[in-house]
């Protein structure tokens, strides 16, 4: 069996990955500096009263660098007015140039900031957004090419002491690395590797790394093969975290938290910037309350070392599990609603979950959030229950009932099971942590048909003991479904939704998992709603279960050309009925075709008052009129099979 290479200290152990450390200002990255937390300005950059106060709102926030977008040279040299300005009210943060295509922007911008944010993809590289072969003397030749564009820079930020991001996005590779590479983590990877090579001849290293894409796969995957490639190549320079285009709401903290947090929980990453199409302050509170979680997570309770890695962490590939009733096998993870703190009363309280029913009719409706399994421990139903709807209860009431198909049992642990005089025929359910499967023999449950294991944990490093016990199954062969518990309480609902979003997203973006049951301050019925719609968007996040329109919609910055909130908001109250379809929201062509990489359908602003349509990566309508690019954007779905009426 292939043993994979490591890309974390520990799978068991938390401790943070240890970098280089960077000096950007007076605010050091890396070593053994706290996870920094950072944002960006979404005002125009010429605008430097705005730029200013907006940036000490920032600050106000938590923020502790602040990215500013130099389109041009004009911009780059406005940077030295909001530095000044900031400095004279008192703020001294530290400022980030963000760049894209143009070098002399860059150069100028080196001279003023404390650092620059440049992306391979379209730095110095050809952007015709087209797959082009190369052979290896052209291959060799662009990087000398590269090398001419890129080298002043370096020379710049060395004699200016000015750090640099090279910043990674999935959406813009170019042509060149597409064509050696395609669209893969590895063509991330390679991508900025080639810019940090050039950095290293010439003996400049106050470099930081980010590999950013709006698919949270490719992301961590991409982050850990860095890992990889820089250890191979006696690198370790530290790492920006980020999901780029998350968009907005309870969506986009949940995707940044899936993300970011799965790299988090293994101890990776030096800085955070949270992606939310909304005002920049609130990316920093969300942030800090991800990189806050770590502090003292070192003193967890100790999980069963990992000698042994027999499971790719660059690549995802989902562990087959055995099909017991619906659960496992190629079936769909599967969500759970608990109900066992208080008494369903009236079929109103069952809307929380997704059903709603119609007395007149004697009906049950389901919505695209509809939960599959309802625990309902020792109370029972005072109605019939929706038919797709299986309900769960405490072994010991499940018993008392003479009609042994009503409904699957829960036991507690492997002994109740094995003692019981009665089981379900089709499917019974065994909690089961990690002290069960290391220190007891499980022997006589293991590769039952008939069961599916919950795994819980009390470890405050929970992610890793249960992802322990998923490792242990997959060397082993064992394919019982599994389905992840988690019970988060003293805690805001904010922070159950990054929390619970982290735990169990890790654990999928792994390829592990077959349901999802979560429960929150317990149980509360104010709460039910809450922790379905979190279940649901976790998978969504993943991508393993598609209940809803997904939204890659950037963040907004001073090139964005209208209203991205405003719009974002339109588009959704347009189209948020249609069930997995990806539509990207951009604000300009630098986040256009290649930021929205995967979507299937594109918004673009590509003028004042302008907006290009996109199908994929294909134009399909061209500087149009915003007050009609909602509109038209409609049509093109239409003409493409993809609408579908409201209901």
């Amino acid at each position: 069996m292939t043993e994979y290479k490591k890309y974390c200290n520990s799978l068991t152990q938390y401790s943070r990955y240890k970098t280089r450390e960077v000096n950007i200002g007076n605010t050091p990255l890396g070593g053994t500096n706290p996870i920094r937390i950072q944002s960006m300005t979404t005002t125009d950059t010429m605008n430097t009263i705005a730029t200013v106060e907006q940036t000490i709102r920032m600050v106000k926030a938590g923020c502790e660098y602040v990215r500013i977008t130099a389109p041009s040279i004009n911009e780059a040299k406005n940077l030295e007015n909001i530095k000044k300005e900031l400095i004279n009210r008192g703020y001294n943060v530290p400022l980030i140039a963000d760049i894209h295509f143009t070098p002399n922007a860059a150069e100028m911008a080196a001279r003023i900031v404390e650092k620059v944010r440049l992306n391979p993809g379209n730095y110095a590289d050809k952007k015709k957004f087209q797959q082009i072969e190369y052979t290896d003397k052209q291959y060799v030749e662009e990087i000398e090419r590269i090398r001419q564009k890129f080298s002043p820079l370096v020379k710049i930020c060395k004699e200016y002491g000015t750090a640099m991001r090279i910043g990674t996005n999935h959406g813009s590779l170019s042509d060149r690395i597409m064509s050696r590479y395609g669209d893969t983590p590895l063509g991330m990877v390679e991508s900025a590797l080639e810019f940090v090579r050039i950095c290293r001849d010439l003996n400049y290293h106050e470099i930081v790394l980010s590999m950013k894409a709006s698919n949270t796969q490719v992301m961590v995957q991409a982050y850990r093969l860095l890992i990889q490639k820089m250890e191979e190549e006696a690198m370790n320079y530290p790492l920006h975290l980020g999901v780029t285009e998350a968009g907005d709401g309870e969506d986009a903290r949940i995707k940044s938290s899936v993300g970011i947090g799965t790299l988090l929980e293994d101890g990776i990453g030096d800085t955070i910037r949270v992606s939310l199409t909304e005002e920049p302050e609130a990316e920093s509170p969300v942030a800090i309350q991800l990189a806050d979680r770590y502090k003292g997570r070192d003193n967890h309770k100790p999980i069963v070392p990992v000698n042994f890695l027999s499971k790719s962490p660059t690549e995802y590939l989902k562990y087959e599990t055995l099909q017991v009733g619906n659960i496992g096998g190629s079936n769909l993870p599967k969500v759970f609603a608990d109900f066992s703190i208080k008494k369903i009363e009236k079929h109103q309280d069952l809307i929380a979950i997704g059903y709603t029913y119609s007395e007149e009719l004697d009906k049950w409706n389901m919505s695209d959030l509809a939960a599959d399994y309802l625990f309902l421990g020792n109370y029972s139903l005072p109605f019939e229950k929706p038919l797709s709807l299986n309900a769960i209860y405490n072994y010991d009431f499940w018993s008392t009932f003479k009609d042994k198909t009503i409904g699957f049992p829960w036991f507690q642990n492997k002994n109740v099971y094995l003692s019981a005089q009665n089981k379900s025929f089709i499917l019974n359910f065994i909690s089961i942590k990690s002290d069960d499967l290391f220190n007891n023999d499980l022997s006589g449950i293991l590769n039952d048909e008939k069961i599916v294991f919950v795994l819980e944990t009390e470890n405050e490093h929970g992610m890793a003991d249960q992802r322990r016990i998923l490792l242990e199954f997959y060397e082993k062969g064992i394919k019982n479904p599994v389905i992840f518990k988690r019970n988060y309480k003293d805690i805001s609902e904010d922070q159950f939704r990054l929390f619970s979003s982290t735990d169990i997203g890790a654990l999928y973006i792994d390829g592990f998992g077959d349901g999802i049951w979560l429960t929150y301050n317990n149980n509360f019925n104010s709460y039910t709603e809450l922790i379905n719609r979190t279940s649901f968007g976790i998978l969504q996040a993943v991508r393993v279960r598609i209940s809803k329109t997904e939204y890659i919609a950037c963040p907004s910055c001073g090139r964005t050309l209208f209203d991205l909130v405003e719009v974002t908001n339109k588009i959704r109250k347009r189209t948020e009925h249609l069930k997995g379809v990806k539509i990207g929201i951009m604000g300009c062509i630098v986040n256009g075709p290649g930021e929205m990489a995967d979507a299937d359908y594109g918004y673009v602003g590509s003028g004042i008052g302008k907006i290009t349509l996109y199908k994929g990566k294909e134009v399909v309508r061209k500087s149009i009129d915003s007050a009609d690019a909602v509109d038209e954007l409609i049509e093109i779905i239409r003409e493409n099979g993809d609408w579908i009426e409201k209901t």
